[in-house]
């Protein structure tokens, strides 16, 4: 009896800190939701969280569980997760958060929780534990959800600008200060749906391995959803105003249409993702809608050095949280 409620002791713990990596998610990645709405000033940055937020929470009623089964079942061989794996790699998602987080740089709260399974995962049992087909899918989309990004912001604002193009520009600029409501609360509602899960499937994970739920079930207990879709909401809430500014003026000077184009772009992207059961990065995926709108204009209006410091990030990422996992989970083992 006593060993049960050790090991109930240390599941609430890694659930909490779990919880506790996605209201950062939210906090570090509201900037992904928010940026461009709050850049081209159609609403407030106390307005546009709330808004954010709220569309973060009812993608629960929206979208399917299959990034959280991915993450939950798709990337490590049953049996090989344990507590000690789960530890280090939600510490070195964190730490990677927290770094990034404080030099404003906007890097993926997604990837930094692969990198950590990755890592700890590794730590434990090598490569050979890790399934190839669910880590290979995630490392591809790496690459390719900014490509579409970009070509889906780009191909927009070309809509856009052919559509738009007996307009004045008075009359443009006021249609799509409506219509980047729309937008935002599309992206928005697209970044609940995929990054709440990733969260969704480490705690399914954790209570797998742990006996509180069965590897033959087709969702985790509905506590974990509710819960983590509210974590991620609430963390949007209190906005990262440091990636924001990246984000929203530092890579291109946007006008609501940019933002909108930029928005549907990046939406459409995480739709397909999220339907197909892929983790992606919704900070990869609206950095290359931004630049892809940015560059229809002109190549001199993206700032490339800014987004060059951006990709750099994106590289290291994955190893970097990794690392950090693979430490904290040795540290785990010592002391626990």
């Amino acid at each position: 009896m006593q060993t049960v409620q050790t090991a109930l002791w240390v599941v609430v713990l890694l659930v909490a800190l779990a919880i506790a990596f996605d209201f950062m998610n939210g906090f570090h990645d509201a900037a992904n939701s928010i940026a461009t709405v709050v850049s081209t000033g159609v609403l407030k940055p106390g307005q546009a969280v709330l808004f954010a937020a709220f569309f973060n929470l009812i993608a629960i009623f929206i979208f399917h569980l299959s990034v959280a089964a991915t993450v939950g079942k798709g990337i490590v061989q049953p049996g090989i997760v344990d507590t000690h794996v789960v530890f280090g790699a939600l510490v070195g998602a964190i730490t990677w958060n927290l770094v990034t987080w404080y030099y404003g740089i906007p890097s993926s709260s997604s990837h930094a929780l692969i990198g950590g399974i990755v890592g700890a995962v590794m730590a434990k049992s090598g490569a050979g534990a890790l399934i190839s087909g669910g880590v290979l899918k995630t490392v591809t989309f790496i690459f390719v959800s900014p490509i579409l990004g970009f070509l889906l912001g780009s191909l927009m604002m070309f809509l856009v600008a052919w559509v738009c193009r007996r307009a004045t520009p008075s009359k443009v600029d006021r249609w799509f200060r409506r219509l980047q409501l729309v937008s935002a609360g599309a992206y928005s509602l697209g970044h609940g749906g995929n990054d709440a899960q990733k969260t969704i499937g480490i705690i399914w994970m954790l209570l797998i391995a742990t006996g509180y739920a069965q590897a033959g079930d087709a969702s985790p207990p509905t506590w974990v959803i509710v819960n983590c879709y509210t974590a991620i909401a609430c963390g949007t809430m209190f906005g990262g105003w440091r990636i924001v500014k990246t984000m929203g003026q530092k890579i291109t000077k946007l006008r609501p249409v940019g933002g909108f184009c930029a928005e549907t772009g990046g939406a459409l992207t995480l739709f397909l993702a999220t339907g197909l059961g892929i983790p992606v990065s919704t900070t990869h995926t609206i950095t290359g809608a931004i630049v892809g709108v940015g560059a229809t204009q002109r190549a001199s209006a993206v700032r490339w050095g800014v987004a060059g410091n951006i990709v750099w990030a994106w590289i290291f990422t994955i190893p970097a949280s990794a690392f950090v996992a693979a430490v904290s989970y040795w540290i785990s083992m010592q002391l626990f």
